[in-house]
This record gives structure tokens, sequence and C-alpha cells, in this order.
């Protein structure tokens, strides 16, 4: 089974890489799934139907959420009818789903979304909501479990590696919009501490420079917005899977001057 993970979607220039890319990317490394981050895929803040159904279009089969789950009103109604996950450590009773089952090469495949508390909206715990839904998982008889966990310290993320690597397939990090090199497969698990944003490579996390850096001058407030025009770029790690267990991966980087490369693979970890 191959599947590829692909981090947060930027806005219109994310999407437009997705459309360009994922068709070509799927076919040519056999991809038999496809995961992405949609949290700022709708100018940088939430997702739209209209875009959820552009990227799902362009052969995304799922896609996990974070902090800017909420950022669109009609994210409720998209949550209950396309196959969108937001975190599952969002308290009892809100909204959506965190944890879905799909069958892919005729077994079953869990999508679990997990968000981390530092520097994060309040959510309950997410290593204790992490063990409960492996646990429950396990009982299933599910073997492959692939694991977004949006968090913005390494540190709670490498955290959860260590806790469940034994038990699930890959942990994915997203949020931070840039990607780390420590792509490695240890126990079976696939894990990298960040996918990496698809969207603006020129720009500050996908966004127009200009109002970052006043904030850093000035500590004033301002409105990020996503540029019309950048130079692109769709970052993914494309996985393998035997089993439930990880036996490859490595990370595809696309430009938007036309330019596909496999930048890093995995180291493998017992």
């Amino acid at each position: 089974m191959r599947v590829g993970f692909i981090g947060d979607i930027v806005g219109r220039p994310g999407r437009k890489m997705v459309r360009r890319f994922v068709p070509e990317i799927r076919e040519s490394e056999g991809l038999d799934f496809v995961i992405a981050n949609y949290e700022n895929a709708s100018h940088g803040f939430g997702l739209t139907a209209k875009n959820a159904q552009e990227l799902f279009g362009a052969g995304i089969d799922t896609m996990t959420g974070g902090n800017h789950t909420w950022d669109k009103k009609e994210i409720l109604g998209l949550l209950e009818s396309l196959p969108l996950l937001r975190p599952a450590n969002y308290p009892e009773g809100v909204p959506g789903r965190g944890v879905a089952l799909y069958e892919v090469c005729g077994e079953p495949v869990a999508v679990v979304n997990i968000m981390g508390h530092f520097a994060m909206p309040m959510v309950e715990n997410p290593f204790i909501t992490a063990n409960r839904i492996v646990e429950t998982l396990q009982a299933q008889g599910v073997r492959t479990v692939l694991v977004d966990m949006h968090a913005e310290a390494t540190s709670e993320k490498r955290a959860l590696l260590m806790m469940l690597k034994e038990s699930v397939s890959a942990i994915m990090g997203t949020h931070t919009h840039v990607g780390t090199d420590d792509l490695v497969i240890e126990s079976g698990c696939a894990y990298v501490s960040d996918v990496g944003l698809t969207g603006c490579r020129d720009n500050v996390i996908g966004m127009d420079a200009k109002v970052p850096i006043e904030r850093f001058l000035t500590g004033l407030p301002g409105r990020f917005e996503v540029p019309d025009k950048c130079k692109g770029v769709l970052q993914m790690v494309v996985m393998e899977f035997d089993s439930g267990r990880a036996v490859d991966a490595y990370k595809i980087r696309a430009y938007s001057e036309g330019e596909i490369e496999t930048v890093l693979r995995a180291r493998v970890e017992e």
C-alpha cells in the first residue's frame, strides 16, 4: 500500500499546486491513497465548500484540519457531508469527527487528526486522546493507522512518536508550514516533525511578507494575506506500508517551474 501525505495547503497558490501536480504524482508514484491538511486552503484561513470540491477533484481522498478548522462557518456542514476531519481532541459534542476508517487495497486504514497543546486552542490532552483512539482501533483489528499531529512544538510531535511508534503506521507533523529534515522510519512507524506547506515558497509561511515583517518590527496586529502571484511548492511524503508497518518513506517537492524531485529519504531505525 502506498500513501501520499500533503502538508498544510495555503490558499489559492496551494490549491493550484495540488491541481497541477497531484494527479501526475499519484500516477508516477503508484499512490493508492492521498491525505492532505485543509485548514489554510481558503485564502489562508479555513475551508469553503467550493475549495473542498476542487481539492477532492484533484485526487485527494481525505483531509485533516487544525486550529483554523472553524474559520469558515460552512465547515460545520462540510464535516458531516465530506471526508473531512477535525482534531479528535476537541471536547465531546463538537461537530465533526477526528478519526475515520477507509478501505484501501482491500484493508481498513484509519486516519487520525490530533492537535497539540503549546500555543494552540484549548483542547483535551492530545496524548491521552491518541492513546484511547489507538487502543480502540487495535481492538477492531485495524493495522494501518495514519496520524496527522497538528502542533507547534516539535517536542510534542516527537513525544507522540516515542509513545505510539509500536502501535501506529505513521505520524506526520503539520501546522508550522516549515518542512523539517528528520524523516525517519522507527520501529515500523514513518515520522516527520513537519511535512511543510503547499503554496507560496518565497514569502513567510505562505503569506505575503509585508504584514509579518511589520508585526515583528512593531508588535502591532495585521491581517495576513496570501499573495496572488508567487513561486509555488508542493510538499508530500510518500510512504509504503506492509501489514500496517512502514517499509519506505521519502519526501517529494514539486515546484511551480515544473520540476519534481525527491529531496529526502527516511532513515530506517529498528
